[in-house]
């Protein structure tokens, strides 16, 4: 499984340190929602997005390799994937999947080069 997928690109703009908690999520054709978690673990970053009415009130996580940029300005995230796509994800649930290795092996190679979408969003 790519690594880089759990670390934010260097040119995202992302400061370790940074509070994300609040700033809105937009896909490339939309807003998903708000962050309610992250981490800046190196290796292991990645956004919880409370997705509101979208899906339905779920959580969906997303690795930090889909930032395409950070504002902090505007406390927005813009990521490289479509909503369709962020949707049709594996599913996640917080109490379960935060911590299992499995799990995140399964989300790595979704979002991953190797994934269904052949890595970055084009």
């Amino acid at each position: 499984m790519p690594e880089h997928v759990w670390s934010y690109k260097s040119t995202a703009g992302h400061l370790a340190g940074t509070d994300l908690t609040g700033y809105k999520v937009e896909a490339v054709d939309g807003s998903i929602g708000k962050v309610d978690k992250h981490s800046d673990e190196v290796g292991d970053s990645y956004l919880v997005v409370d997705t509101g009415v979208w899906i339905f009130g779920k959580e969906v996580l997303l690795p930090a390799g889909t930032v395409i940029s950070i504002d902090p300005e505007q406390r927005t995230i813009h990521v490289e994937r479509t909503k369709e796509q962020i949707k049709d994800s594996p599913e996640f649930h917080r109490d379960k999947h935060l911590g299992d290795a499995v799990y995140r092996e399964q989300l790595g190679l979704y979002y991953g080069p190797a994934g269904p979408f052949g890595g970055p969003f084009a």
